[in-house]
């Protein structure tokens, strides 16, 4: 079967107003999160690991910083014409001047997208902190002749609530599309868990271009919101299973399907200690899939000085404290 042009569109323009202060100067996926690593490196590593090289990186809030790391640390090796990484910002001569949602800015894309001409657009989160081959969940939309797919991960029920939940068939096809609810539907055969989006999509680009269009008459600007919901009654739209997705080099002792949204202080200083130690849930170290940034800045004696301004760790590492503290005291 020949393989399919994809176009990645990254969503990098959150404000993260639950991580300040490290997001009182940059945008959330501009974040430091350690040894250099900003959090938006990780999905650009599984594009680039995948094969998936014409990427565009949509950023709106404080894109200062983010902009600067994407030209210091990866636009250096993507000069190819056929492998890019670029930044992105909304165009004042569309509407306001600024991205409504998720779907609006991808709205905002559609000549770019009818210029590049892909099969597929995939648009994905900037700031979750995992692995993925992104090859395995455009076969799994081949397979199924899917319009729509949607990353999907098993939940704890009760964190389900923050999150877009999904009812599927047997073979993944979903049947419904909550978003944020109250009583979120459980996994059939998993009472205690739901399947919850990741914010990464797959779309037929025909599919794209006309669901935005349309949705753009009706002043649709989030996917989550006001798009997702409607789609099992009009496309052929899939929950991909992340659990199947398979990563080389990941050891043993490693969480199986390791993914977190690092939304808050909380879940960002967790997640930091998930990277840490001989034997973390999440390695950094993985040769045959790497975080493509540390390669890229070997010339660094110390990276997280170097990578991550003074004013920045400071704030890291007192957080740090304030977080170790709380977690002592719980105990």
């Amino acid at each position: 079967m020949a393989s399919q042009k994809i176009l990645a569109l990254v969503m990098a323009g959150g404000e993260g107003t639950r991580l300040y202060p490290l997001t009182a100067d940059q945008a959330k996926p501009a974040v430091p999160f350690i040894n250099g690593l900003r959090l938006i490196d990780f999905v650009l590593s599984n594009f680039v690991n995948s094969h998936i090289y014409q990427i565009y990186v949509l950023a709106q809030h404080k894109p200062r910083s983010l902009i600067e790391h994407i030209d210091n640390v990866w636009a250096p090796r993507s000069r190819h014409p056929e492998f890019f990484i670029k930044v992105r910002l909304p165009e004042r001569g569309k509407g306001t001047g600024h991205f409504k949602g998720t779907a609006d800015a991808v709205y905002q894309q559609l000549d770019l997208i009818r210029q590049h001409k892909p099969d597929l657009v995939a648009v994905f989160a900037a700031d979750h902190v995992y692995r993925m081959d992104v090859q395995q969940m455009v076969a799994f939309h081949r397979e199924r002749d899917a319009e729509v797919s949607i990353a999907a991960v098993p939940v704890p029920i009760e964190r389900a609530s923050s999150c877009g939940v999904m009812v599927t068939r047997p073979d993944g096809q979903v049947c419904e599309f909550q978003e944020k609810p109250e009583r979120p539907a459980p996994i059939p055969t998993d009472p205690g868990r739901a399947y919850a989006s990741m914010g990464n999509y797959l779309f037929d680009a025909r599919v794209l271009i006309e669901l935005l269009e349309e949705t753009h008459q009706r002043t649709a600007t989030d996917f989550g919101h006001h798009i997702m919901p409607h789609l099992p009654c009009k496309q052929r739209l899939f929950a991909y299973d992340f659990m199947c997705n398979r990563i080389p080099g990941v050891q043993p002792y490693e969480e199986r399907g390791y993914w977190r949204d690092v939304g808050t202080i909380e879940a960002y200083m967790a997640a930091r200690q998930d990277v840490s130690g001989l034997k973390p849930r999440f390695s950094l170290v993985n040769h045959e899939w790497p975080v493509c940034a540390l390669r890229y800045r070997r010339q660094a004696t110390k990276l997280e000085d170097r990578a991550i301004g003074g004013n920045d760790q400071a704030i890291v590492r007192k957080i740090g404290r304030t977080w170790r503290s709380a977690q002592t005291l719980r105990v």
